[in-house]
């Protein structure tokens, strides 16, 4: 079983539904949703390991234009 973690984005005014278009076209991003409240994205990521979770977060998502800031919550199980 590989890991599995919920990424909050807060994204900059104006920003929210170019910021979502990206994140569908990555690579171990598993779905995207533009949400109201105190974050403006959820998305789910998997990947083989929190390394490999990791490295999506850090090289991939931060790296977008329009990315402010992201909260990484881990699933730990059911």
């Amino acid at each position: 079983m590989g890991t599995k973690a919920y990424l909050l984005v807060e994204t900059a005014v104006g920003k929210t539904r170019d910021v979502a278009a990206t994140l569908r076209t990555l690579d171990g991003i598993t779905s995207v949703d533009v949400v109201t409240g105190p974050y403006d994205i959820i998305a789910v990521i998997g990947g083989s390991d929190m390394s490999v979770v990791g490295n999506i977060v850090t090289e991939k998502i931060h790296t977008v234009p329009g990315v402010v800031r992201t909260v990484t919550c881990v699933a730990v199980g059911t």
